[in-house]
């Protein structure tokens, strides 16, 4: 499920997406029909995906999707039924294409729907504090708090017995029972994916929702942005301390404890029961396994296996790390 919330205004024949953004069509497709965009393990016959580097390559080859933005370098990962569509920039060329399904997407501007929640249907079944904004398409559970000066903005889902604390805005968000949000925090806002220019950066359209699962902590003054092709998804039971910062698409499994001012970058996937100390940095599109502890100030930039205890910069095995710092 990628966001329900932002509307897709396709299909769109082939020919004319590419027409929309300035790419030649050397094949003959504009009989055929797109009707969404989605990654490679989500996309259906009906989606156009992407490949952009290698290390997906496994997905590649198991893709359902009918159509493939690639490099021609990348092309043979990809199975017959899924036709190619070779460009230079792939991620430029998805951000284009996804903005002429979701023109919605790109633009995160306030929202101007809110109401004070003493004017909604949730001021008799929901608890509040002062100043308490409430957007359209939102849905509470039973047993909520909700503190001063939060805004719940259009297009949230909060389930029972949560604590919402104050000063936090919500939008683009499915949020489950029994979880707490406190003081400060910021999620569902767009990711930071751009593409530098020197007259106007280009920005990468955020489609995906935050998804946070049963009987989570987020730590006062944390964000979590919303995925940009996928989910961002926090795990069952999973702590996140004070100023810790979840970028796009990341998927944190259930268990996992993470110390304060920890800062993820984009796509990369935490297992069970994984430890972070504070401070610690992980990489984009990196996979850490299940059980895997990582020291305060560790800086992660390849993938950990399970079982793992790491630290430093890079980050290496524990025993590693304290022999050649004696």
């Amino acid at each position: 499920m990628l966001n329900p919330f932002f509307k897709n205004v396709g299909p769109f024949t082939i020919e004319k997406i590419l027409s929309k953004i300035d790419i030649e069509n050397k094949e003959n497709f504009k009989k055929d029909k797109i009707h969404n965009v989605a990654d490679l393990v989500h996309a259906t016959k009906k989606d156009l995906t992407f490949l952009h580097s290698r290390n997906y390559s496994s997905f590649a080859s198991k893709t359902k999707a009918s159509y493939c933005v690639t490099l021609d370098s990348l092309s043979k990962f990809l199975p017959d039924s899924c036709k190619k569509i070779i460009v230079k920039n792939v991620l430029l060329t998805m951000a284009k294409i996804t903005k002429e399904f979701y023109p919605n997407s790109v633009v995160d501007d306030f929202d101007n729907s809110v109401k004070d929640i003493s004017k909604t249907i949730f001021k008799k079944r929901v608890k509040f504090g002062k100043n308490v904004l409430i957007g359209k398409n939102v849905k509470i559970g039973k047993n909520c708090l909700i503190g001063h000066n939060t805004i719940i903005e259009k297009n949230v889902v909060i389930g029972s017995n949560c604590s919402i604390g104050s000063n936090v805005i919500v939008r683009n968000t499915i949020i489950k029972d029994d979880v707490s949000i406190l003081d400060g925090c910021i999620i569902g806002k767009k990711g930071f994916g751009f593409f530098p220019n020197k007259l106007k950066n280009i920005r990468y359209p955020h489609i995906g929702i935050v998804i946070i699962n049963e009987n989570c902590e987020i730590g006062c003054g944390s964000t979590i942005d919303r995925g940009s092709l996928s989910n961002t998804i926090i795990g069952k039971n999973t702590y996140l301390d004070n100023q810790v910062h979840i970028a796009h698409n990341n998927k944190i499994g259930d268990n996992c404890i993470v110390a304060g001012q920890v800062g993820f970058a984009g796509s990369s996937t935490l297992g069970n029961n994984v430890m972070i100390g504070g401070q610690a940095g992980i990489s984009g599109h990196l996979k850490v396994g299940n059980n895997v502890q990582i020291g305060g100030g560790s800086g992660v930039i390849n993938d950990i296996p399970d079982n793992t205890k790491v630290m430093g910069y890079p980050a290496k095995n524990l025993r590693e790390f304290i022999k050649n710092n004696r």
